[in-house]
């Protein structure tokens, strides 16, 4: 909405300094016309007015005298209240510039205001940092929109090419084809929910219900035991009762995804995925610890990351799309918790998650191992 022009805070500054001044000069002057007339006759003489000082010769050369006194404390407040406001208004003045060049999409642009703390610097450093955070997040975004296009493309374009095989070759067997297009086809479709589960995730769009994270834990453990054992992997889950608050289904999905990936990325042969849940002082935590083939410190901190992957796995129908870990932060953000990547001595990785607690948690121990396939 447009808003009628007013006047500038500088000028409002100059005309209050202009004011102050003035009201202490007056204050001043009346102070000692109140002192001098205790000391000044009152008798009226026209005779003698120029030769005994009385109340009216002093009204009489006083009240010019105080004019010219206050003229001067005007000039001189308007301009170096002018200048005073200019020199207080400076640092105001750059950030506003810095606004205008982030509103036309230039976001590198910093104030690095200088000088010793205080508002301003304080307002100045904290729009550096949201100009940065906003940086960092729109070029996070772009980063997302390019790899979802690739990922994206790559089903389809190999479905085109299946497609027109089929129609150049009539007489070949579909049957080879239809499979083939079926699994392109359900990655695609895996992709694309999962890119609908990052965006309600992230825009936090559920109702909070208390959710206790060991069933959640145990739960996703039961639905992918049957891929532990495909892969030979000993699968075991033990741990507290960790109350919380958020969404069951998105909690869900978090444990899931971790599961999945601690189960994916692990050794091929004699491997183990531990899930643990813990209480600590007003938060719960859901780890997740995994063997595999050891992993750098700077790799792990890429994980998470958009279609982001460790180390290398079996191309199968297990594979996933390249966002859980991915849409296990997002959730995590989405709850005010913190997701905590850190890999193995040994070799794997260790994926933690704090949650505020919702209270009212207990100790519960279980273990679960698979049977060896």
């Amino acid at each position: 909405m447009a808003r009628r022009p007013g006047l500038s805070v500088r000028l409002k500054l100059t005309l209050s300094y202009a004011g102050f001044l003035m009201v202490a000069g007056i204050l001043l002057l009346g102070a000692v016309w109140v002192y001098l007339l205790q000391y000044v006759p009152d008798d009226w003489d026209q005779r003698m007015l120029h030769e005994n000082p009385n109340r009216q010769l002093l009204a009489y050369t006083f009240a010019p005298a105080a004019g010219t006194v206050l003229g001067v404390l005007l000039v001189f407040g308007l301009v170096g209240g002018w200048f005073l406001a200019g020199r207080m208004l400076a640092p105001l003045t750059r950030i506003t510039e810095a606004t205008r060049t982030a509103t036309h999409g230039s976001l590198s642009h910093r104030i690095r205001l200088p000088g010793r703390q205080d508002e301003f610097r304080e307002l100045a450093d904290a729009f550096d940092t949201m100009l940065a955070r906003l940086e960092a997040h729109v070029a996070e975004q772009k980063r997302f929109a390019a790899n979802a296009s690739h990922e994206l493309r790559t089903p389809l374009a190999v479905s085109r090419t299946l497609l027109e095989v089929a129609r150049a070759d009539p007489d070949r067997d579909t049957g080879e084809i239809i499979d083939r297009l079926h699994t392109v086809n359900s990655r695609a479709i895996d992709l694309t929910e999962a890119l609908l589960l990052l965006s309600r995730a992230d825009r936090r769009s559920f109702t909070p219900e208390r959710v206790d994270l060991s069933l959640i834990a145990e739960e996703a453990a039961e639905s992918l035991l049957p891929l532990a054992e495909e892969r030979g992997i000993t699968l075991e889950t033990r741990g507290d009762i960790a109350a919380t608050t958020g969404s069951p289904t998105l909690l869900l999905q978090l444990a899931t995804n971790l599961v999945h990936n601690a189960i994916v990325h692990n050794l091929s042969e004699g491997g183990t995925v531990q899930v643990t849940t813990s209480v600590r002082a007003g938060s719960v935590v859901l780890a997740v610890e995994n063997t595999g083939v050891p992993l750098a410190p700077e790799l792990v901190s890429t994980l998470t990351e958009p279609f982001q992957r460790g180390a290398e796995r079996l191309r199968t129908h297990h594979a996933g799309v390249g966002l859980g870990l991915a849409i296990v932060e997002t959730i995590t953000r989405a709850h005010d918790g913190t997701l905590v990547l850190a890999p193995r001595p040994g070799g794997g990785l260790r994926a933690t998650v704090e949650l505020p607690s919702a209270g009212g948690s207990g100790d519960r121990g279980r273990a679960r191992t698979p049977p060896s396939p």
